[in-house]
C-alpha cells in the first residue's frame, strides 16, 4: 500500500506513495518501516540547527551528572523522525497537516537507539468546506528497539479523494 506504480504511458510507469482519504479505515494500524537508528551527527547537528543550547543534548560531561548518566537525544528530533517515518505511508498525499495534538514523550532516546513508528487511524470525516477532500486523524508511536513506546501523539491532516491529489494531476 505505501507506493503504488502508476501507468502514465506505453511501458512506462511512475511510483506514487501515500494514501488517498477512502483508503483509511478507522482502527487499522499502519508500521512504518524501515527504523531509524539515531546518531551522535544526528543529535548534534539538530540541535545546533535548531538552536537548543540545552547542555543535556550535547555536552557528554553534563549529561554523566544527570539522571540519564549521558547525553539525551533533543525531543524535538525524536518528533520529527517518527514523523518523518510515516509520511510515504500515511501523509505523503496530504494537503495540508492540520494539528498535532496529546504528544507525549513516555521515555529517553539514547544515541544508538533505533526508533520504529506505527499509525493508528482514529477519525475520519470529509470536509464540510472542501469537496474532494477529507481529514483523517491518526495516532502516531515511535517505538525503541527494546519495544517500549518513546513518543506518541495525534495528528490531523487534509487528505485529497482519489484522483484529486496533486501528483494525480501532474503531467511531468
Amino acid at each position: 500500500m505505501v507506493a503504488e506504480a502508476k501507468r502514465v504511458g506505453d511501458k512506462r510507469f511512475r511510483e506514487s506513495y501515500g494514501r488517498y482519504f477512502e483508503d483509511f479505515e478507522i482502527g487499522d494500524v499502519y508500521e512504518h518501516r524501515p527504523g531509524r537508528t539515531i546518531t551522535e551527527t544526528d543529535n548534534t547537528w539538530f540541535t545546533l540547527l535548531t538552536m537548543n543550547q540545552h547542555p543535556l543534548h550535547f555536552d557528554k560531561e553534563y549529561g554523566a551528572k544527570t539522571e540519564f548518566g549521558k547525553v539525551l537525544v533533543n525531543s524535538c528530533l525524536t518528533i520529527s523522525v517518527v514523523t518523518g517515518m510515516s509520511v510515504s505511508d500515511i501523509s505523503q498525499k496530504t494537503i495540508a497537516n492540520l494539528g498535532w495534538d496529546k504528544v507525549r514523550l513516555s521515555g529517553p532516546v539514547f544515541v544508538g537507539d533505533t526508533l520504529y513508528a506505527e499509525s493508528q487511524v482514529l477519525s475520519k470525516r470529509e470536509s464540510n468546506s472542501r469537496p474532494n477532500q477529507g481529514i483523517v486523524s491518526v495516532e502516531t508511536k515511535g517505538i525503541k528497539q527494546d519495544e517500549s513506546v518513546v513518543i506518541s501523539f495525534e495528528r490531523s491532516m487534509l487528505i485529497p479523494f482519489k484522483g484529486h491529489a496533486i501528483d494525480d494531476q501532474m503531467d511531468y
